[in-house]
């Protein structure tokens, strides 16, 4: 009887383990294909595909390749000729000269086909014509850039106006002009790193400027900026004896260099003094120039007060033309050679009053 016990229950938990077992298996089933149908639900389509790799270029033949290369360097070529030319003929002929050499290669390329000429010639004339147009053209076109440059820089080299000064007062005709430079003439700017820069008045100045102003009409003629001149001026001149101030806009530049032209002053030529340590280096009229030695700070100078009595003898003497009194001086210290002269003509006055004497008794 207990056997019999023993065996239904055994039977029975074989069952009921089976039971369990199968059930953890549908339910593992079941729970995977909850996720694939939750997996279907948020993407039901099929997944993209990867996108085909682009197309490789084929490779540009050898051939192409050197034709490019060819023509990189042709254009390079030509650009640099084109260049080189037209820099030396900047360098080397004027653009009047330019343009009168290149005037019979232009008028041929223009040449008109007449009706005369064979059906061939006309053919190769209009071949040339048509060829040779894009020379004419870029000659054309140089020209008209290098005039309007030419023109543009002349607006700059040339003083601000052609006539520097305003009219002389009628009244005051016979009167010379005394064109003086500033630096290292009448002043001297020096320039040290313990005080920067310093203007220094040369001596005698002041009497010079006063004692000539009652002759003369005084300009100061510089190639320095106005900037650097108009405050100069008015420091070594509180009593306005110089008339007129002329600064580096008056000047000609020329060959790297600023020069006084003169004949811009609107003054007679013949009544122009320019005095400079530097006349002859920097004036376009050597004939109106009187060259005194430069100042550099030496405390015993004394050019400007001996130049006093030959100036004062030429105001009031009144000479035609001071470019012949001048040019008798050339090559003399004028100061010195004026006493002589001065000596040698009262020497010659004193002769004749004795030989009046004489002939009187």
């Amino acid at each position: 009887m207990l056997s019999l016990i023993t065996r239904s229950r055994l039977r029975s938990l074989r069952a009921g383990h089976g039971r369990r077992l199968l059930s953890s298996k549908e339910s593992t089933r079941s729970h995977k294909e909850s996720i694939i149908a939750s997996q279907s639900l948020i993407s039901d389509q099929a997944p993209p595909l990867p996108p085909p790799p682009p197309p490789q270029e084929p490779a540009p033949p050898v051939e192409r390749k050197r034709s490019w290369t060819f023509l990189k360097y042709s254009i390079v070529a030509a650009m640099t000729g084109v260049s080189a030319t037209a820099g030396y003929a900047t360098y080397a002929y004027s653009a009047d000269e330019v343009d009168d050499r290149t005037k019979a290669f232009r008028a041929s390329v223009t040449k008109a086909v007449t009706d005369s000429e064979s059906a061939e010639k006309k053919f190769y004339t209009q071949l040339y014509s048509a060829v040779m147009k894009v020379p004419v053209q870029a000659i054309d076109f140089y020209l008209d850039i290098r005039r309007q440059i030419e023109d543009q820089i002349q607006g700059f080299a040339e003083p601000t106006s052609d006539k520097l000064l305003p009219d002389l007062h009628p009244m005051e005709q016979h009167v010379f002009t005394l064109v003086l430079d500033l630096n290292e003439t009448l002043v001297y700017s020096d320039w040290k790193r313990d005080r920067g820069w310093r203007t220094f008045k040369r001596p005698g100045v002041d009497a010079f400027l006063e004692h000539l102003a009652k002759f003369y009409e005084i300009v100061i003629y510089s190639d320095q900026l106005n900037m650097y001149v108009d405050p100069v001026v008015e420091r070594l001149d509180s009593e306005q004896r110089i008339r007129y101030k002329l600064s580096r806009g008056a000047t000609k530049y020329q060959d790297g260099k600023h020069y006084r032209d003169l004949s811009k002053l609107n003054r007679n030529p013949g009544k122009i003094i320019y005095i400079s340590g530097h006349a002859l280096e920097s004036c376009l009229q050597p004939d109106n120039c009187l060259q005194i030695q430069p100042w550099k700070l030496e405390a015993d100078d004394t050019a400007l007060l001996d130049l006093i009595p030959f100036l004062e003898f030429v105001a009031t003497r009144q000479p035609a033309d001071i470019r012949s009194v001048l040019a008798s001086y050339e090559g003399k210290d004028i100061p010195s050679e004026f006493i002589k002269r001065s000596l040698e003509h009262q020497r010659r006055l004193q002769e004749q009053r004795q030989g009046r004497s004489l002939w009187r008794r």
